[in-house]
């Protein structure tokens, strides 16, 4: 039977990690905000250039548009794919829920797949579990900029321009809600062309030409769809990291008032059993 003292103690310990998750979760709603503002605010962009890249992909390709490397399909003998993760834990089961997707997806798929690892948490799994890790990125800023991942899509574009990708892939968690986050694989190379009836391939007219316009254009799209992509998963993570340590305060507070009561249940019962042994001495001295 713990004593008052060591009850006493634990209720200590618990309101001191209260306190803790309590400053976590309130840094996590402050990074959270700033995190989904760049996200709805970076998100019609993206989805436009995906939506122009589709559209491109579906009209008649002239020499000059199938001579570009990024817009070339082949058989798929290897694929890529960024994973991206956060870099520290305490935000749920986010990274697990990432990890078990992207795993499940290297399970069913029958060519190799090779990863390029962004954040701690993706490396420390598939360096366990897999031997085609070719680059890790960590330490990215909450603060991102574009050129902060220019790096990632470069080995991206390089990849697939040299054959070592037939398709590129990223794995991410998508921000929907603060409450809500979800798994998401999304084809970025080669670029799905979008459905088009046939009145609609009328084809484009490029200036100065399309080589020049594509290949400013296509390097663009790549850049754009991985940074955005780090940027939800930063949402995610943030809002994945308020909930569960607002959890674990809540928690805390909980064991703290259930603590309280059984250490004044221990104290109650200890003042009555040293009354009952003042009254039973004094009855002895009286007989």
């Amino acid at each position: 039977m713990p004593s008052v003292r060591d009850i006493r103690r634990r209720i200590r310990s618990v309101e001191n990690t209260g306190k803790v998750t309590n400053a976590m979760s309130l840094i996590a709603a402050s990074k959270m905000r700033r995190a989904q503002l760049a996200v709805t605010d970076g998100r019609p962009y993206a989805e436009k250039i995906h939506e122009v890249i589709a559209l491109l992909a579906a009209q008649p390709a002239g020499d000059d548009d199938a001579a570009h490397p990024l817009l070339q399909v082949r058989p798929v003998n290897n694929v890529g794919m960024v994973v991206i993760t956060p870099d520290r834990g305490l935000a749920g089961g986010m990274h697990a829920t990432i990890n078990r997707r992207v795993a499940q997806f290297i399970l069913d798929s029958d060519p190799t797949v090779r990863s390029i690892v962004v954040g701690r948490k993706g490396r420390d799994f598939m360096v366990r579990y897999t031997d085609t890790v070719q680059a890790v990125f960590t330490d990215l800023s909450d603060r991102l900029a574009l050129a902060d991942t220019t790096a990632i899509s470069r080995l991206v574009i390089d990849g697939y321009t040299d054959g070592q990708f037939d398709e590129v892939y990223l794995g991410y968690m998508r921000f929907v809600s603060t409450v809500q986050q979800e798994p998401v694989i999304q084809r970025i190379l080669p670029v799905e062309p979008a459905e088009l009836e046939s009145a609609q391939r009328v084809g484009y007219i490029y200036e100065p030409n399309p080589a020049t316009v594509l290949s400013a254009l296509l390097p663009q799209f790549v850049e754009m769809q991985v940074y955005h992509a780090i940027l939800e998963s930063i949402a995610s993570e943030q809002s994945a990291r308020m909930v569960a340590m607002r959890n674990a305060t809540d928690n805390a507070n909980q064991l703290a008032s259930d603590l309280t009561l059984v250490m004044n249940k221990l104290r109650q019962d200890s003042i009555t059993n040293e009354l009952l042994d003042l009254v039973g001495g004094q009855i002895a001295l009286e007989g």
